[in-house]
C-alpha cells in the first residue's frame, strides 16, 4: 500500500475563481415528462493550478455514471488542453472513469465534461412488485453478487458489527425483514452531523466503536450496509450526485433531497450523496437510504416519531427518487491507471495528483471544481 499526505499548497480552481457552491432555494416548477423520465444536462469544469514550484505530472480520475436500468448517459463529451484523456472502467469494481494527464504542471491545465443523462424512479415497493415475493427455501447468490457480503477496510463484518447486527434482528430470520430491521434501527438511531467533512469516510468500526452514531451520508449508509453483510446479506453504497428539485419528497423537505433554481438549474459542486443498496435472493437488488431520513430530521427540526419522518423513513426503504445519478460502487479499491494513494477508501469525488501527491478533494481551498445541472422541462 503506498500513502503520502495531501498536498498543502495544490488547487483546483474553477474558470472564475474559487468555487464555493451555493444553492437557490426557490424551487422551479419541476414535472415528470411524458414518458415519466426525468433528463438532466451535467456540467463539469475544471481548471488545474498547481502548487507553487511543482513541475511534474498531473493526473486526474473523474467518476462518470454508469448505465443502470433506472439511469443512462445518452451523451457525453469532453474537451481541454491535456496531454492524454481516455475513458475506462478497468478496475475492481468495473468503476467507470475518464482519466486525464498533463506532462508538466508548469502549463494552464482546462477541463470541460458535459453529459445528458436519463433517470427513471426506481420504486419496487410501491409498484408492488414485491407483493408476491417470497423468500427462497435455499438461498442463494449470483457471483457477483457474493463480492457485496464480504468485509473491506472500511466495512467489517464481524466483532461489534456483527454484535450489533445480530442484537437487532433478534430472532427474524426473513432477510427482507431483517433488512427492514436494520434500516428502522439506523435511521432512527444514527444522526447527521453537519461539522463532517465531505460525505464522511464511511469507518464503520470506528462510528460503532464510538458509540457516537453520527456522520454524513456515507457514515450512516456504510453502517447499514455493514450489518446487512455481517448476517449474510449482500448490501452495497452506491456513490453519485443528486442533480435536482425533489419532487416525491417536496413536500416533506424544500432543501434536504435536492433543490434548483426557478429556470431547473442547480449548482452542484458540493451535492455528492452516497446510497445503499441490499440484495434479495430470488429478486435482485433494492434501494434504501437511511442516511436521508436523518438529513430530512435534522433540516426539518423533527423528531424520529414525526408523521414526516416516518413517511419518509416508509418511502426511502426499496424506493428511490432519480433526481440523483450513481457513479460507481466502489470500496476501497486501486482507480486505473494506478494512482499514488492506493486503495482509496471511495469513488465519489475527482481525485487529482500533481507531482505524485493526492490533492485533497475535500477541502474546497485545495481542491475545488464547478459543477452545474440542467433540468430539461
Amino acid at each position: 500500500m503506498k500513502r503520502r499526505k495531501f498536498l498543502k499548497g495544490a488547487a483546483l480552481l474553477s474558470t472564475a475563481g474559487l468555487v464555493t457552491p451555493t444553492m437557490a432555494i426557490t424551487p422551479a416548477p419541476i414535472q415528470y415528462l411524458s414518458d415519466g423520465r426525468r433528463r438532466f444536462t451535467l456540467s463539469q469544469r475544471y481548471h488545474v493550478i498547481p502548487p507553487e514550484g511543482s513541475s511534474g505530472v498531473v493526473k486526474l480520475w473523474i467518476p462518470l455514471p454508469i448505465d443502470t436500468h433506472v439511469q443512462q448517459v445518452r451523451k457525453l463529451h469532453f474537451s481541454g488542453n491535456y496531454s492524454e484523456a481516455y475513458i475506462t472502467a478497468n478496475n475492481s469494481y468495473a468503476a467507470r472513469t475518464l482519466y486525464i494527464s498533463w506532462p508538466n504542471s508548469s502549463a494552464k491545465m482546462n477541463v470541460t465534461v458535459e453529459m445528458f443523462i436519463e433517470t427513471l424512479d426506481w420504486e419496487p415497493m410501491i409498484n408492488g412488485d414485491l407483493n408476491t415475493y417470497r423468500t427462497p427455501e435455499k438461498i442463494s447468490y449470483p457471483e457477483d453478487v457474493v463480492r457485496y457480503q464480504r468485509a473491506t477496510s472500511h466495512i467489517p463484518i464481524t466483532g461489534i458489527v456483527r454484535k450489533t447486527a445480530t442484537n437487532i434482528i433478534g430472532t427474524e430470520t426473513d432477510p427482507l425483514k431483517q433488512a427492514r430491521l436494520i434500516y428502522n434501527w439506523v435511521s432512527s438511531n444514527m444522526f447527521r452531523d453537519n461539522t463532517v467533512i465531505g460525505c464522511g469516510t464511511g469507518d464503520v468500526a470506528a462510528i460503532l466503536e464510538s458509540g457516537k452514531l453520527g456522520g454524513k451520508c456515507t457514515d450512516i449508509n456504510s453502517v447499514f450496509v455493514a450489518l446487512c453483510r455481517s448476517i449474510a446479506i449482500p448490501a452495497r453504497e452506491m456513490f453519485g450526485i443528486r442533480l435536482g428539485q425533489s419532487i416525491k419528497l417536496a413536500n416533506y423537505s424544500s432543501t434536504a433531497f435536492g433543490r434548483c433554481d426557478t429556470n431547473g438549474i442547480t449548482k452542484i459542486s458540493s451535492a455528492q450523496h452516497c446510497k445503499a443498496e441490499f440484495y434479495l435472493a430470488g429478486y435482485g437488488w433494492l434501494p434504501a437510504d437511511p442516511a436521508d431520513v436523518t438529513k430530512m430530521r435534522l433540516t426539518e427540526a423533527k423528531n424520529n416519531t414525526h408523521p414526516d419522518v416516518e413517511a419518509v423513513r416508509e418511502y426511502l426503504f426499496g424506493n428511490c427518487e432519480m433526481n440523483w445519478v450513481g457513479f460507481n460502487y466502489g470500496r476501497d479499491f486501486d482507480l486505473s491507471p494506478e494512482a499514488e494513494q492506493t486503495p482509496i477508501n471511495h469513488f465519489g469525488y475527482p481525485y487529482a495528483e500533481v507531482d505524485g501527491d493526492p490533492i485533497n478533494y475535500y477541502d474546497p481551498n485545495i481542491f475545488a471544481y464547478d459543477y452545474e445541472s440542467k433540468e430539461q422541462q
